[in-house]
Order: structure tokens, then C-alpha cells, then sequence
């Protein structure tokens, strides 16, 4: 079978070597595209005659799929899938499998780089001692003892809960599902309302989907204290990013951290958080640790060698 990684997965050459070592003593044909491309014509080229490919977080939609006629199995080296047509490839019998579990702890451990940036004034403090300046106008605050609320209790959610436990943190959350290990921790679960009402800082941890575009809007940041700060290394659609903007200028809430926003970046200089207030953003590197990408590139030939044993592991369709 001809394999394709469509897109660079952010690793050498020598460790996408190693990576698919499984798939190429099986016989198959690896091919790796080392230039990311959103021109359709150009993803059409490579992928067309493909029985599996490899795709991270490039859209990947109709218009390229129905030209891949061979295609059996998309393999996501991602964990979120709003980028791929599910839809059709459902109707078209194509299975998709994503690279659950390989960013947790990278995705976790930027939530608090950021939440720590934001209440300490990390970006304002490097910047003044570079030209003389001092601590003044820039006295923070601490995580500990805060009330930290976690939207979405997924693996990430779950983690970043835990976490904030060992700042010493009062930690609520809200959930479509509960789970009785956070439960266990002494998280109690409350509703969206309550949890946006109660925390000091407010981390979101869901994907994205009908039910979750725009959860935190205008309604909902005014619910927020004046002191807290929000944090989103989810999906950049979860939040209104014009309301967002509009109450860290009015200062209605103390801050933001935000990792992903509606597109995927660069993100242009007149994006409303951009010039926000308060901000510290990053460009979606929250999943992306050295360790992270390598062992995503692990899961996606690992989900191809059980779909091809008629075991598959995480399957979306």
C-alpha cells in the first residue's frame, strides 16, 4: 500500500524514519512531503494516489478527498478532527482515526506557562529589565489558593485539573461528562454559569464542534469576575474572540491567555486580540513539544499497522 504524510509532522526526517519503520517492513511505500501546502491542486497531486494518509492540522476537505480515489484510511496526527470532513468520509466508507493522548502533557503544561505569564506579568517583567526599568506597575498575583475552573474534563482537562491541585488550588469544573477520578480528587463539578461566576481563572479544555462554537461570549465573560483571567489552549472557535477583546480593553476581566484562535496563525496584525489588553498569546504551539510531535507520528503508524489487522484504535468514523 502507498502510505502519504501530506504534511511535515514537525519532526526530522530521521525520526519519521524511525517512526514508520513498522508500516515499511510490512512492505508498504512511505512517502513524506517535507513543505506544508494549502493549494488544493498541490494536495490533490499528492494525496490522489494514496490508500492512506497521513494529515496533522491542515484542512483537509471534499475537494481534495474525492480526487483520492484509492483512499481507505486518513490517519490524524492530531487530536482534534474539525479540519477533516468527516462527513465524507463517513459517506464515502474512509476510516478516521486521530493521535489521541500524545499532546496531554504538553498541552497542560503550557496552560500554566500561560496562566503563570499572565498573573506574574512574565512578557511586561522580561521586557522592562531589558531596558532598566523595575518591578513597578508589575506586581502579580499567585495561583495559590485561587479558584481555578476547568471547561472540559477530557484527558487535558483532567490534567490541567490536577495540576492546579498542586498549585494548591480550589479547582471546580464543568463537564458534559463526569468523571468519578476528578471526582475522587475532591473537584466538585458545577454548571457553566456557576463555574464562569466562581473562578479566578478560567481554562478551557473542549473541542469544537456545534454545541461548543462560541461557549464563552459576550454573556458569558460578563459573568467573570473583574480579577480573572481566561485561558484557551482548546479550539480558537470556542471563544468570541471580538467579545473577548472588547472586555480585556474595557477591563470587564483581568486577562488572557489564548494558544488558538478561529484560524490557524499567523493570525493578521488587526485580529482583535492582537491589540487587546492583558494578553499573552502564542501561535498554537501548545500541543507542539519535541516529545509530543514525536510520539504522535508513533500513534498515527501504530493506528495504521491495527487498521490493517482489523483492530483500529482510535476511530472517529
Amino acid at each position: 500500500m502507498k502510505i502519504v504524510i501530506i504534511e511535515p509532522l514537525g519532526i526530522t526526517p530521521e525520526k519519521v524514519e524511525k517512526s514508520a519503520k513498522s508500516v515499511k517492513q510490512k512492505g508498504h511505500e512511505v512517502i513524506y512531503y517535507e513543505t506544508r501546502t494549502e493549494d488544493i491542486t498541490e494536495l490533490i497531486e499528492r494525496g490522489k494516489d494514496a490508500d492512506i494518509i497521513i494529515v496533522a492540522n491542515l484542512p483537509f476537505r471534499k475537494n481534495v478527498i474525492e480526487h483520492c480515489q484509492k483512499l481507505k484510511l486518513l490517519s490524524v496526527a492530531f487530536t482534534g478532527v474539525d479540519h477533516i470532513d468527516i462527513d465524507y468520509c463517513k459517506q464515502k466508507g474512509i476510516m478516521v482515526c486521530n493521535a489521541a493522548g500524545y499532546s496531554t502533557n504538553a498541552v497542560a503544561e503550557l496552560t500554566f506557562g500561560l496562566a503563570i505569564s499572565v498573573l506574574r506579568n512574565i512578557p511586561s517583567c522580561d521586557s522592562i529589565t531589558r531596558i532598566e526599568g523595575t518591578k513597578a506597575g508589575l506586581i502579580g498575583s499567585e495561583l495559590y489558593q485561587k479558584t481555578f475552573g476547568v471547561v472540559g474534563t477530557g484527558a487535558i482537562g483532567t490534567k490541567v485539573a490536577f495540576i492546579a491541585k498542586a498549585f494548591g488550588c480550589n479547582v471546580i469544573a464543568y463537564s458534559r461528562t463526569e468523571r468519578e477520578s476528578v471526582k475522587q480528587q475532591g473537584i466538585k463539578y458545577v454548571s457553566l454559569e456557576e463555574l464562569l461566576k466562581q473562578s479566578d481563572i478560567v481554562s478551557l479544555h473542549v473541542p469544537f464542534n456545534d454545541a461548543t462554537k462560541n461557549l464563552i461570549g459576550k454573556e458569558q465573560i460578563a459573568l467573570m469576575k473583574k480579577s480573572a483571567i481566561l485561558l484557551n489552549t482548546a479550539r480558537g472557535g470556542v471563544i468570541d474572540n471580538q467579545a473577548l477583546a472588547d472586555a480585556l480593553n474595557t477591563e470587564q476581566i483581568a486577562g488572557a491567555g489564548i494558544d488558538v484562535f478561529e484560524m490557524e496563525p499567523p493570525i493578521p496584525k488587526t485580529h482583535p486580540l492582537a491589540n487587546a489588553k492583558h494578553t499573552v498569546l502564542t501561535p498554537h504551539v501548545a500541543f507542539a513539544s519535541q516529545e509530543a510531535l514525536y510520539t504522535r507520528a508513533l500513534i498515527v503508524f501504530d493506528n495504521i499497522i491495527n487498521w490493517e489487522t482489523g483492530t483500529p484504535k482510535n476511530v472517529i468514523v
